[in-house]
């Protein structure tokens, strides 16, 4: 029991071993409304942003000659400002079949090629053109297209020119759909000239034609594919594919962009050339690296897609390693299959959301936000583009006839193109669910939020970051659900540095901070150090450029970066600490030297971070990235370089080692005894977590020991790079004869986890925390509460009885925190580490793979302890509308001694799978995943269910004292009570719950005490009155 001393009320509840977790009073009423933070860093600044863009391609082509109705009402929706106000535009170069090709290729998709043949020719026929013949040439090609150049370039100002595929007479099957082996090369290497010729040729013309300027030319697309191929049906005419395309792996690519590169060197046009606009980042590096220098050489801006989102992170870290910028250039997908549903509309703000992130993209591109709406429907109401209309609208249509439909990806996007502009800089967040940017003034940010959850979500914004935020600093949300659409709330003032709003379910909104600019502190503080730790290896990197095992004590694993500017390409020096030698590259080796002068760029890195705690670093001379080869663990192994691959062993935490502060030590003595304090304290540094170091004590005279009381002692402390910072000890000085009843939790046939100390409670009122010894403890076969007797030892030999009050509740199943998780596979740029960090909604871990991929794979969790496991809960990621990613069933189970794992086999259906298991003891769980034929699997997060003690009900009071006495003829059953006291109004009242998590608050109304016990699931009260009566 615990007595306080006298309030100004006169009036104390006692609750037992106050400081123990208490779970939330209403956990549906906690479920409905889930708290989310998002903190915004302006530290980690992406380059100045370019903005928003689309191919005009078949949307133009399909609609370019339509009544002027219909044609500049999707105008305005595609480039208006109050549409989705898109400023970059990617011109179609088109090749164009054969004139006696009869047309098989899909509405819009035969874009015009811009030369001119006789109209007997086929695809045989592919001798016949000469650049150098100008009745080669039709200059009045591609009308449609053209007429949508000239309706959008006051609004366009940054152009690039593409092509899918040559005309048919420079490729090699004679067809712009592909090969007849869509694996095999398809742009004749004998006519590359001839192509840069065409494209350069066309370029120059639509400028002069249309007064517009390219900045980029792309030769290609997607093309170290399988996705192009033409099929001939039995007379000879093609039957697919539908749409241009051309394979050409990486050395035919690599003579087109040299052709075009020598071509444009003489050209009129100001066009660089960019490539390789591959499919998805992992493709585009294995391009990348496959061209040669030459050709790597020639490419001035970077282009890749993410149909695939794997290795994201390489493809950004190839762009700073080459120093060039990167363009998300084209991506569409469905999700949902119908107009209102939020599905399609999360689903690509998620996608924006992760590209801009993992990719750092100083552009992001739609591949064209109007798709025919017949070929939707025949899909099953497939929801690729966001605008749909028919592509066979005639002269006669209107928009009555020729409808124009949006899903809720055109407002979504939206919320991103409207707010994050141009000049923008995109910064750091701390949230998967969130991008901002920072605007180009520097006077204000913008946060767009993604709430997938069927619940409203509280996010609150943490602008602390920012150096400056004014007085009247504001946040104002405009949100779009199903319920509205950019729908603009009240601003919200911001109040120490934060400011929360509720947003609805399944939604995404748009914040408009005003108020804030500059940084707070550096994204990295060169006066600070830092330990790399190997997030595959586990390991510090050390001195000698080896991984070695985490030593706090060891100065030699702790670094210092000094960085040359504040963006996301600032280049660093990476310093040891310990020894003063800097990182660097020579002769392709990864070593430490000692520093000669300014560091050349084998010393300089870049850093990269999508905002969660951990980096890759390019040696700017190398342009590789810093890893450990072979995913070595072994100590000592040495650190290397390697080409991007989004590898764990490629990403390095980056912790700060720097100590802020000490805690200050707490201990005891009895009264004339000089204490014997602590050789070390607790040391604090960012982030949480903490250090012991060693400590010296100033001790102070002997006599200030004699009397009870509380004695502050100081102290310096050393950190291991020998820095001083001060440290205190709070010395309770007192005789302890009792203590305060611990408390602890089960559940029937559980064993509790008693604690290692209890509070022991001084003759003149310390309090300290003392060593315990516990008894047994008896069955637990019911609920209720336990009583466990213990022996609580303070200094001086003399022993105190203890007592923990267990908990005793029906078990509830609850997540076992702390898992490891290893899997049969994992692809590059993801881990299974993410699988259990709570986040339910992101992509944490994929076995995707181009081929052989297997039938099933299997997650093995280990668990800190052995658990009652009664159940796995496994989080799918739809990665496509089609279901892609979600596995067809699960099995789980406990591992087998020969590794097999057994178990009953649960269909999926949905992305939350949930198997039951027996709740036996076990530290190990195996999860067997089976995929769809030929699929693949993405999971958010895996949960090992176990037993876990409850919340229980109970709220009765135990005892009742006053000035502590109890108080005579207490029974909990009774709620009215009467005591005789000297001083009412100074009377100290205390209660003791009898359920030892239950809380108790107490009132004062005159001299009436108001007792109110709370069970700890709130769902029941009781209330006690105790009348004070003053004694004679």
């Amino acid at each position: 029991m615990r007595f306080l001393p006298p309030t100004a009320a006169g009036v104390a509840a006692v609750l037992a071993a106050a400081g123990l977790a208490v779970l939330p009073a209403s956990p549906a009423a906690a479920a409905a409304n889930v708290a989310h933070t998002v903190t915004v860093d302006p530290s980690y600044q992406q380059q100045e942003f370019e903005g928003w863009g689309t191919s005009l391609v078949w949307m133009a082509n399909a609609t370019g000659g339509y009544p002027d109705e219909i044609r500049e009402r999707l105008v305005d929706m595609v480039f208006g400002a109050d549409g989705l106000n898109l400023n970059i535009a990617r011109y179609n170069i088109g090749g164009g079949n054969a004139p006696a090709v009869e047309p098989y290729l899909r509405p819009g998709g035969a874009v015009p090629g811009w030369w001119k043949a006789p109209a007997t020719l086929g695809p045989q026929d592919r001798e016949w053109w000469d650049p150098a013949n100008p009745d080669h040439w039709d200059w009045d090609a591609d009308p449609r297209q053209r007429w949508w150049v000239d309706r959008v370039k006051d609004r366009v100002d940054t152009w690039e020119a593409f092509s899918n595929s040559p005309p048919w007479f420079q490729t090699v099957s004679g067809y712009v759909s592909g090969g007849f082996d869509p694996s095999q090369d398809q742009i004749r290497a004998d006519r590359a000239d001839e192509f840069a010729e065409y494209l350069v040729r066309v370029t120059e013309h639509l400028e002069a034609s249309h007064g517009i300027a390219f900045d980029t030319i792309d030769p290609l697309n997607e093309p170290n594919t399988t996705y192009w191929g033409t099929t001939l049906g039995p007379d000879g005419q093609p039957t697919g594919g539908r749409q241009e395309g051309a394979h050409a792996g990486p050395a035919l690519q690599a003579t087109v962009i040299e052709a075009l590169a020598a071509r444009l060197a003489t050209a009129r046009t100001d066009a660089r050339v960019s490539a390789p606009d591959e499919t998805n980042p992992g493709t585009f590096v294995t391009d990348w690296y496959g061209l040669t220098p030459a050709a790597r050489d020639a490419v001035s801006q970077l282009n890749v897609h993410t149909y695939g989102t794997g290795q994201r992170t390489a493809a950004r870290d190839v762009a700073k390693a080459e120093q060039r910028p990167l363009w998300m250039s084209e991506v569409e997908g469905s999700w949902g299959n119908d107009y209102t549903s939020m599905d399609s509309g999360l689903g690509m703000a998620q996608r924006i959301i992760d590209d801009l992130r993992e990719l750092e993209p100083t552009a992001w591109v739609l591949w064209q936000p109007i798709e025919d709406a017949d070929n939707m429907v025949a899909e099953g109401n497939l929801q690729w583009g966001s605008i749909h209309v028919p592509f066979d609208c005639t002269a006669a249509d209107t928009l009555a006839t020729c409808p124009i439909r949006t899903n809720t990806k055109y407002d979504t996007i939206r919320n991103f193109t409207h707010f994050i502009r141009p000049g923008d800089h995109l910064v750091k967040v701390n949230d998967t669910a969130s991008a901002a940017a920072v605007t180009a003034d520097g006077r204000g940010a913008t946060v767009v939020h993604a709430n997938p959850a069927a619940t409203a979500r509280d996010v609150t914004l943490d602008l602390s970051r920012f150096g400056t935020v004014a007085a009247n600093a504001t946040v104002t949300p405009v949100m779009t659900s199903a319920s509205g659409k950019l729908v603009r709330g009240d601003a919200v003032p911001v109040a120490q540095r934060r400011a929360t709003v509720t947003v609805p379910a399944e939604s995404v909104t748009t914040f408009l901070v005003t108020g804030v600019s500059a940084v707070a502190v550096p994204h990295i503080d060169a006066t600070h150090t830092y330990r790399l730790d190997g997030v595959q290896s586990g390991r510090s990197l050390s001195a000698d450029a080896t991984i070695r095992t985490g030593d706090p004590a060891r100065a030699d694993q702790l670094w210092t970066l000094a960085g040359d500017s504040a963006g996301n390409r600032a280049r660093y020096t990476v310093t040891n600490a310990g020894t003063g030698q800097r990182l660097a590259v020579r002769g392709g080796t990864v070593l430490t030297e000692t520093p000669a002068g300014a560091a050349d760029d084998g010393a300089l890195w870049t850093v990269s971070t999508t905002g969660d705690g951990t980096y890759t670093l390019i040696n700017v001379a190398a342009r590789r990235v810093l890893e450990v080869p072979g995913q070595a663990t072994a100590d000592g192994s040495p650190a290397g370089l390697w080409t991007p691959t989004s590898g764990a062993n490629q990403r390095w935490a980056l912790r700060d080692e720097t100590v802020s502060g000490t805690v200050p030590a707490r201990t005891y003595t009895l009264p004339g005894r000089v204490p014997a304090l602590p050789a070390t304290v607790t040391a604090t540094v960012p982030g949480g977590a903490t250090r012991a170091l060693p400590v010296s004590w100033t001790m102070p005279p002997a006599k200030v020991w004699r009397k009870p009381g509380t004695v502050t002692v100081r102290g310096t402390a050393t950190d291991v790079l020998g820095r001083t910072v001060p440290a205190t000890a709070e010395v309770t000085v007192d005789t302890f004869r009792s203590t305060e009843p611990a408390r602890a939790k089960a559940y029937p046939g559980g064993t509790p986890a008693l604690p290692a100390t209890v509070v022991g409670v001084g003759d003149h009122g310390g309090r300290a925390e003392l060593p315990v010894t516990w008894g047994p403890i008896p069955p637990l076969t019911t609920t209720g509460v336990v009583d466990v007797a213990g022996t609580a030892r303070p200094a001086g030999g003399r022993t105190v009885p203890a007592v923990v009050r267990v908990q005793v509740t029906a078990p509830v199943d609850a997540a076992v925190t702390g898992p490891d998780v290893t899997a049969t596979f994992t692809e590059g740029g993801y881990s299974t580490a993410g699988l259990t960090n709570g986040v339910t909604t992101d992509k944490a871990w994929s076995n995707w793979r181009s081929t052989g991929r297997t039938p099933s794979e299997t997650l093995t969790v280990t668990l800190p302890a052995p658990r009652d496991v009664t159940g796995v809960v496994v989080h799918f990621y739809r990665d496509g509308a089609a279901g892609a990613g979600i596995a067809q069933s699960v099995r789980a189970g406990v591992p087998a001694a020969d590794g097999s794992c057994t178990g009953t086999e649960t269909p999926v259906d949905g992305t939350v799978a949930r198997v039951p298991l027996a709740g036996s003891p076990t530290d190990t769980v195996c999860v067997v995943l089976t995929t769809t034929p030929n699929g693949y699997l993405t999971v958010a997060e895996l949960e090992v269910l176990a037993k876990a003690p409850g919340v229980a009900a109970d709220a009765a009071l135990r005892a009742l004292s006053v000035d502590g006495v109890p108080v005579r003829g207490f029974d909990p059953d009774r709620d009215r009570y009467r005591a005789e006291v000297r001083k009412p109004e100074n009377a100290v009242v205390t209660a003791v719950p009898a359920d030892p998590y239950a809380t108790v608050t107490i009132r004062a109304d005159g001299r009436t005490r108001i007792i109110t016990v709370t069970g700890e699931d709130g769902t029941q009260t009781r209330t006690y009155r105790l009348d004070l009566v003053r004694r004679d």
